[in-house]
């Protein structure tokens, strides 16, 4: 969502309000400036050799130059059930309970857009991923929002039972959650997971984060007891390869809920990134050795900058896991998360989000914003360094 909500003349009731990204805003400040952008979170290198090799023998040979199946190719398909195999112990049939989209975004659309009716409610976490808010809007169905509130960004049981109605169609969970860094425990996708069955409504789980777990368990929800039938799970490559601009993600899901999210997918792209997704499917069958060497390098990163944070004078909720470290702008004399990230880039060179953006109780986020550790530790260094003119 945009931070500047200026009505559009031509664009529809449902999408008014939403702008430019905050991410394209900010990313866009740091160009202007030649600030260190901590906000928009990409890594600034390549992922791995293999998988690079990969893409370009796929483009040398001719695999995947031209439309690729509407589901996605063969070789995705079967390594993504191998993945969810491997790691959760979640069989899903290639051919009928896969499908390949583009990036994690298309999926979380035409998740929405396909089991959505106007006026139907989702209820999902605040804060809240931006493409979620148009999501729903553009599905013609009513945001309801559950509070995450820091230090733990636990939730409220009865806040969380107060938001539901007949209306409610699905929840929409975020697990390893963006921006926070949460990773839901196992006692709160229980509790989620009861009132699904108990309601008889769908989960729709984005899961992109599902190997940057720095402490607890991700669990996936469709791992729960009566889940299964009921979840459509999704992920991507973008973030676990450090491939994020190939945007290749997919959808598990029973063979009736991975037809009808098709249906409205193949109405947005049909297909898309036939060659990478030949790459996604060896990204994901590497060894134990490359998830465990990820996981400790983002480790590492995560304590650097949020020492360094803390360093500056700024207060910060040490994520579980993700990409971001959520800090409290109060802290550094700013009660305007908003207003210390449009400063900051002049004041010390350096580029967050403001958390703000991805709340529909504005009071609840107004405080707080975000910064990225995808970065090389050369690039973490240089933001720490120029944070200290904080003090």
């Amino acid at each position: 969502m945009s931070v500047v909500n200026t009505r559009q003349p031509f664009l529809n009731a449902r999408l008014q309000g939403f702008g430019a990204t905050i991410f394209a805003e900010m990313s866009a400040l740091a160009a202007r400036t030649d600030a260190v952008n901590l906000g928009q979170g990409f890594p600034d290198k390549d992922g791995p050799n293999e998988v690079i090799e990969a893409a370009t023998a796929a483009i040398r040979n001719g695999l995947g130059n031209q439309y690729p199946p509407g589901i996605g190719v063969p070789e995705l398909r079967q390594a993504i059930s191998d993945h969810q195999q491997r790691f959760y112990q979640l069989p899903y049939d290639p051919d009928t309970e896969i499908l390949v989209t583009a990036g994690a975004s298309e999926a979380l659309a035409a998740a929405v857009l396909a089991l959505c009716e106007t006026g139907d409610e989702v209820v999902t976490f605040e804060p809240w991923y931006d493409i979620y808010g148009a999501n729903i809007a553009m599905a013609g169905a009513v945001k309801k929002v559950v509070t995450l509130r820091p230090p733990h960004y636990n939730f409220e049981e009865s806040e969380f039972l107060a938001t539901l109605s007949p209306k409610t169609r699905l929840i929409l969970l975020n697990s390893p959650h963006n921006p926070t860094g949460k990773v839901f425990s196992r006692e709160e996708l229980e509790f989620i997971a009861k009132v699904a069955v108990e309601r008889d409504l769908l989960v729709v789980t984005d899961e992109v984060y599902e190997h940057l777990v720095f402490e607890g368990e991700h669990i996936p929800i469709a791992s729960l007891p009566g889940m299964r039938e009921r979840t459509v799970t999704i992920s991507s490559g973008g973030k676990t390869f450090a491939f994020t601009g190939w945007k290749i993600g997919w959808v598990c899901a029973t063979p009736e809920l991975t037809s009808a999210v098709r249906i409205a997918k193949q109405f947005l792209t049909y297909v898309s990134g036939g060659p990478f997704q030949y790459a996604i499917a060896v990204g994901l069958g590497l060894g134990d050795d490359y998830y465990t060497d990820l996981l400790t390098d983002m480790r590492e990163k995560r304590d650097f900058l949020s020492a360094g944070l803390e360093s500056a004078g700024l207060e910060i909720f040490r994520p579980q896991g993700t990409y971001f470290v959520t800090a409290d702008a109060r802290s550094v004399g700013y009660e305007d998360g908003l207003e210390l990230c449009w400063q900051l880039p002049e004041k010390v060179g350096v580029v967050a989000v403001p958390n703000v953006v991805f709340y529909d109780n504005e009071a609840e986020g107004r405080h707080l914003i975000r910064f990225t550790f995808c970065k090389s530790l050369d690039v973490l260094d240089e933001a720490v360094t120029r944070l200290q003119g904080l003090k």
